[in-house]
């Protein structure tokens, strides 16, 4: 056996566990679920499924729930990602300036995001219960006590506030490690040529965290359009009030395990999986777009 043989095994038998891992956790049950979706499953009666072919989605595309439970999904994903991406980078510069205790508040910042989420949603129901510390404090300027979970005007924006609480640390620490990449030399040059740091900042810092401002967005588009902790949590996996914390990750649930219709909920999982694909798929071409734009004009200019 030559070598290169000898350390292509070698390579293999290193990879073969967490591939081995991927293929029976991952990849095996997702196409099991793909499976499952042209079938009626129950789960108590497996003997008795049969297949159904397309009629779990075409349920699924009539029934209004699903519809109000995916609006659900997009609004928080639509306010979580871009303030949780800005917050974060703001944080990252804080961050990474040289500033007596840094460490302290790159800590600090990244605490929310290694706190379970079972007890982020614990602290916020304290925080925002009739008799919490929300409502006491608002009573001093004469306001009365209001039930912020029990309200559909304010419970998906509560989930929003924790989510984007919780989560910004782990952005803060991509574009942290993005700002740290960055020379010096480039920031001296743009300050030689009379740039203020606010122009620093937008021409300088902005454009080169490019690639990872795109990773923090796709992954952070992923992670909301999958909630579903801090919904079942503030809902007590009901969705309520009035379905305003429904997302569709909490309906698959409801739908798979509190109906025991698996083959449903599995049609709703490969539907929610072709929305992300595509969403990821066109933010990623969008993000390639503009950075062949300034190639092709100095290209053009040269």
């Amino acid at each position: 056996m030559n070598k290169k043989t000898q350390e292509n095994i070698d390579g293999w038998i290193m990879v073969a566990p967490i591939v081995i891992l991927m293929l029976v956790f991952v990849i095996g049950p997702a196409i099991y679920s793909f499976m499952l979706s042209f079938q009626d499953y129950n789960m108590l009666k497996p003997e008795q499924s049969e297949w159904v072919l397309f009629e779990n989605y075409k349920e699924l595309f009539a029934d209004p729930a699903f519809y109000q439970a995916l609006y659900n999904t997009v609004k928080y994903s639509i306010v979580v990602v871009p303030v949780q991406t800005a917050i974060a980078l703001v944080l990252a510069t804080v961050a990474n300036q040289k500033i007596r205790g840094k460490t302290f508040f790159r800590v600090a910042y990244y605490i929310p995001a290694v706190t379970s989420a079972v007890a982020s949603a614990a602290m916020f129901m304290f925080l925002f219960n009739t008799n919490g510390i929300a409502n006491r404090f608002l009573g001093i300027f004469g306001f009365e006590a209001v039930s912020w979970f029990n309200e559909p005007k304010y419970a998906l924006p509560l989930a929003m506030i924790m989510a984007i609480w919780s989560t910004v640390g782990t952005q803060m620490l991509v574009f942290l490690a993005g700002l740290q990449d960055i020379p010096n030399e480039v920031y001296e040059a743009a300050s030689i040529d009379g740039a203020s740091s606010v122009r620093r900042f937008l021409s300088v810092t902005v454009p080169l965290l490019r690639e990872k401002t795109m990773f923090v967005i796709i992954v952070g588009m992923i992670g909301t359009l999958q909630m579903f902790d801090q919904a079942f949590i503030i809902s007590g996996g009901t969705g309520g009030p009035l379905g305003s914390t429904t997302t569709v990750v909490l309906y698959l649930y409801n739908k798979a395990f509190g109906e025991n219709r698996l083959g449903y909920g599995s049609a709703v999982a490969v539907g929610l999986f072709i929305i992300i694909f595509a969403l990821t798929v066109m933010q990623k071409s969008i993000f390639e777009e503009r950075e062949e734009r300034p190639a092709k004009r100095r290209k053009v200019n040269g």
